[in-house]
């Protein structure tokens, strides 16, 4: 018979006025050292601090029921636990919240069988994050003093690295048999899961709306998300990493994420359903974040991924990111629909960041079918782009039964006066390759070591597609529309070996040129409405018009 554990007898208010921490720690305690049960918390607003989770505990948050991550005390008796030191080496390879996990809300190491349940409602209103979220008519913390004021101005309090300060609502670090099931979670803060090392992991029916990254799902195997809904404009919704957190390479592996939406609306918006897109810009110019992606921490291989039926709204569209040493391989993506993309649709790129032990090689990207696909809306600035490193290309990528609407309404001077400052220089970290304008539309740079974004290269001279250093690349019932008239080329293909396109459709009102080719082998386009039929063995520099 299930054991339970209401924090209330354990001396928990739940009132909003009294810090509750130590009383709920005293019910987890209690449950785990009855060899397992479940804490529960009561309607009502539980304020607290670091949490510690136990071994085959489970918290369960009743309708009504909200864990408030409180502010910690003016006179430091009350806070969050402090950032432990990073593992012999591992911190100068990813960014700072990568190394730590104490310094959050709920805290678990070395656990299994923990599950975190409920109607109820996680809110990181006191945790650290670039986007601090005080809601109109909000009543101020009783324990938020006037020190506090405005903490989003200070860089310190964004990184969680004052003492006494969290980042994270929920960090776990090498952990087994983990449940996430039905609950909400509101400013999560810098990130709002952090996931390492975690196996048999399974998330459902989860409503995340939060300053930076969702779900950081990193170095972990066997892992079932579904029907979330995730909003995060300002960062990842959804994200497969594989940093070297754990002091060593570990894959991102046997994952399938299904029945998902992920939108970047002003944060909060999608919790009360008012879903406002007045919101306009991330940390970059590309706009509202909000999406899948896999990388851009990318040490250990990914393999063994399916990402199905799921709606991506007002975001960026899928990434794909292998820049610090990592193969990504054996990827399906299928069931798709996006509408107001932000800037690609679709981005695959190696990269050569190389953040890693020295040694650290150029990555692969290889073996992705993405299939069944309907985008609209989609920002022409920067095409979908599928982009390798000279001498390590993409490699067998297809893509089947897919309908995109661009916007369009770009001219090729705009490409060739392009300022230096339409590249945000947040992408050129590491790169002192620059971009002058003007400039010749064409002459791309390659950029291995900028933050990757579908943007680190300024414009493309493509509307449809820009690809670079790849082979065997397949598209199969293809349609591409224009809501306005576009002056660049549709196609542009850069050193590609091995390029099939079969009922490509493409504007044919449009007046431009359907392909541009520069150095590319075995290329077929054939049985497409209104275009010429062509084979081409190899050619140096070619262009294809519309018949």
């Amino acid at each position: 018979m299930p054991l339970y554990f209401d924090v209330r007898s354990y001396g928990a208010s739940g009132n909003r006025h009294s810090y509750d921490t130590a009383a709920i720690q005293k019910a987890i305690d209690a449950a785990y050292a009855a060899g397992g049960g479940t804490v529960v918390f009561p309607a009502g607003v539980y304020p607290s601090h670091t949490l510690h989770l136990r071994s085959r505990v489970t918290l369960h948050l009743e309708a009504g029921a909200t864990l408030l991550a409180e502010y910690p005390s003016q006179d430091g008796s009350h806070g969050y636990d402090h950032p432990e030191p990073s593992e012999s080496g591992a911190l100068k390879y990813q960014d700072y919240g990568h190394s730590h996990f104490k310094n959050s809300l709920i805290y678990g190491e070395n656990l299994d069988n923990i599950a975190i349940t409920g109607q109820g409602t996680i809110d990181g209103l006191a945790l650290a994050g670039a986007h601090h979220v005080q809601l109109p008519g909000e009543e101020p913390s009783p324990f938020q003093g006037e020190n506090h004021g405005d903490i989003s101005d200070f860089h310190d309090y964004h990184l969680g690295e004052i003492p006494g300060q969290a980042n994270k609502a929920i960090a776990l670090k090498n952990c087994r048999n983990v449940t996430f099931r039905d609950f909400s979670l509101f400013r999560g803060g810098h990130f709002a899961f952090l996931l390492t090392g975690v196996d048999n992991l399974t998330i459902d029916n989860l409503k995340v709306d939060t300053n930076r990254d969702a779900f950081d799902i990193d170095c972990c195997r066997n892992v079932r998300m579904s029907n979330c809904s995730v909003n995060s404009p300002h960062d990842d919704a959804i994200v497969l990493k594989t940093s070297y957190a754990l002091n060593e390479l570990r894959p991102c592996e046997n994952i399938t994420i299904t029945n998902c939406v992920v939108s970047g609306y002003s944060i909060g918006s999608m919790l009360d359903g008012t879903y406002d897109r007045s919101f306009q810009k991330a940390t970059d110019q590309d706009g509202p974040t909000g999406r899948i992606k896999i990388g851009t921490e990318s040490n250990g291989d990914f393999r063994n991924i399916a990402i199905t039926n799921c709606v991506f709204d007002r975001c960026r569209g899928l990434a794909l990111e292998t820049v610090d040493g990592a193969t990504i391989e054996d990827v399906v993506v299928s069931n798709i629909t996006m509408r107001d993309i932000v800037n690609a649709p679709f981005f695959l790129i190696i990269g050569n960041r190389a953040r890693g032990p020295e040694g650290t090689p150029v990555g692969k990207l290889r073996r992705v079918s993405i299939s069944n696909i309907n985008v609209y809306e989609a920002d022409s600035r920067y095409a979908s782009q599928i982009i390798g490193q000279p001498g390590h290309n993409v490699q067998d990528v297809s893509f089947d039964n897919i309908r995109i609407g661009y916007k369009g309404g770009l001219t090729m001077q705009q490409i060739a006066d392009q300022p230096d400052d339409l590249v945000n220089a947040f992408f050129l970290r590491g790169n002192d390759e620059g971009v002058k304008g003007p400039r010749d539309p064409y002459a791309v740079p390659e950029r291995p070591k900028a933050y990757p974004e579908p943007s680190m290269r300024g414009l493309l001279p493509a509307y449809a597609l820009y690809c670079r250093h790849a082979e065997n690349i397949t598209f199969r019932n293809v349609s591409v529309s224009l809501i306005e008239a576009d002056e660049r080329t549709a196609i542009v293909l850069d050193d590609v070996q091995g390029a099939d396109f079969h009922r490509f459709k493409l504007p044919t009102d449009n007046g431009t040129a359907i392909c541009r080719l520069s150095d590319v082998s075995s290329f077929t386009f054939d049985q497409s409405p209104n275009l010429p039929d062509t084979s081409i063995e190899k050619t140096s520099f070619q262009v294809l018009e519309a018949e």
